[in-house]
């Protein structure tokens, strides 16, 4: 069972992460490079950002919510 373990600790050391070692190796050379994965993320999460608040601003614009204060049951 302990060559099973290692065997998985081999796989992710050697091969899996791989790529994130070659990154960090980057980044003496290149911060901005080094760093590609965070700035996806901000760039997905900026982008969904925007699509949610066209959303929110078709539906404002189709008067679709209910704004009353009785809208929820929790609110009263």
């Amino acid at each position: 069972m302990k060559d099973f373990f290692e065997g998985i600790a081999w796989l992710f050391e050697n091969i899996l992460f791989y790529p994130l070692d070659a990154l960090r190796s980057l980044e003496l050379d290149s911060w901005f490079l080094a760093n590609i994965f965070n700035w996806i993320f901000m760039i997905v999460g900026f982008l969904a950002f925007l699509y949610w608040m066209k959303q929110l601003k078709t539906f404002n614009d189709r008067n679709e919510e209910n704004r009353e204060s009785t809208s929820h049951s929790f609110l009263g």
